[in-house]
């Protein structure tokens, strides 16, 4: 039989998730929600074009993906999910297999990224549906497309950000600077913090001799980041008689911070929203495989 698409998968995977409230890894999840759908060892050796993953384990992980956005799952750590309050009350609200109408309202879940956990809802509601793909041309779709797996890659990143040490968290913005093309090489970015760092996270050489430096506090915070953190960054590059500072965090900045580092002109601040997005177009953490799309050479049939 061919492989379910992946919003049939997302009620094997729920049902599974709610047999073990404590959790479990990915790969289980996805191994039971193909014995749910029957699925024989030929079908399970089915591969995406691109080779990469099993079809399979492709659609149950578009299906949590649904499930997370709803707030009815979450991953506490790498390869592993585990239903959140909200999700285990939607269960026992739903004790039955879900209709079409539930599925569908699950797997058309509004696809903007939470910098945060999950905002808990109210068991048997969902997001607002997207746009009804069947008036769009391909080209459309292929965009819609390409924008979904780039929303979900921004939130899997913002996750793995945050479950990382905060020593790696300081390397791997050193890393996306370095891609970005600051320092002339690798070595001129260097990690500092640690006790009595002063707010100072790396410091990055743009020149050889090092005149010319940027200072980085690289943070993961829980909520948004107020003008006191920004104002106690901006001290501290006082301290070290800089003009140039990146604050950079996982989380979101007030308004009243934003305002703060516009106003001194010295700061730049980078929210966790646009550090996911940055770490996508420079390739940190994240490969990108072309696609090759079709298109007539009309020049050549008009020769």
């Amino acid at each position: 039989m061919p492989v379910p698409t992946y919003d049939k998968f997302i009620d094997p995977v729920l049902r599974y998730l709610a047999l073990h409230p404590d959790g479990v890894l990915a790969r289980e999840a996805h191994d039971a929600a193909a014995s749910a759908l029957g699925l024989s060892a030929a079908d399970r050796a089915e591969m995406l074009p691109s080779g990469g993953q099993a079809v399979y384990k492709n659609r149950a992980g578009w299906a949590h993906d649904r499930l997370k956005r709803a707030g009815y799952s979450s991953s506490p750590k790498r390869g592993a999910w585990r239903l959140t309050p909200t999700g285990a009350a939607f269960v026992r609200d739903h004790p039955n297999p879900l209709t079409d109408d539930e599925v569908a309202a699950i797997a058309s879940q509004n696809l903007d990224v939470q910098l945060g956990p999950a905002t808990p809802k109210k068991p048997g509601t969902v997001g607002t549906p997207t746009t009804d793909t069947t008036t769009q041309s391909p080209d459309d779709r292929l965009e819609q497309a390409l924008q979904e797996m780039r929303n979900s890659v921004v939130g899997e990143i913002l996750e793995l950000l945050a479950q990382v040490p905060p020593q790696s968290f300081e390397s791997i913005v050193l890393d996306l600077l370095h891609k970005m093309g600051y320092g002339t090489s690798r070595d001129d970015l260097q990690r500092v913090g640690g006790a009595g760092d002063g707010g100072i996270d790396g410091i990055i050489s743009l020149d050889r001799l090092g005149l010319d430096k940027v200072y980085v506090q690289a943070k993961r915070w829980q909520g948004a980041v107020g003008r006191p953190v920004v104002q106690g960054f901006y001290g501290a590059l006082a301290g070290q008689r800089a003009n140039k500072g990146v604050f950079i965090t996982t989380s979101s900045f007030t308004q009243q911070a934003v305002d703060f580092a516009r106003s001194v002109e010295r700061i730049v601040l980078v929210d966790g929203a646009r550090l996911a997005e940055l770490m996508i177009d420079f390739e940190v953490g994240v490969t990108s495989r072309p696609i090759r799309l079709p298109r007539i050479d009309t020049d050549y049939f008009e020769a």
